[in-house]
């Protein structure tokens, strides 16, 4: 991991802010959520991309009951439960 040699300190609420430089780098705007992920003592934090919940692929997803698949996902299950694809 490359250091940024930023140093932010965590206010009374939790929070932190992340330099603008930082947000540039990875197009991060007001608004915009990100991921975060604990690996043993530090924090990863990543923009939040929606992705397909069996694959991964963020390709054409649709949302269903709150789930985003691809519909390679839904092609490969319709095949998967006996219906053909025309």
């Amino acid at each position: 991991m490359i250091s940024t040699g930023f140093v932010r300190r965590v206010d009374s609420l939790g929070r932190i802010t992340i330099p603008c430089e930082l947000r540039a780098q990875i197009n991060l705007s007001a608004r915009d959520a990100v991921e975060i992920f604990q690996i043993d003592d530090s924090f990863l934090m990543k923009k939040y991309a929606p992705c397909d919940i069996f694959t991964g692929e963020m390709d054409e997803l649709i949302e269903f009951e709150g789930k985003k698949i691809s519909k390679n996902s839904i092609l490969k299950m319709a095949q998967i439960a006996g219906f053909t694809i025309v």
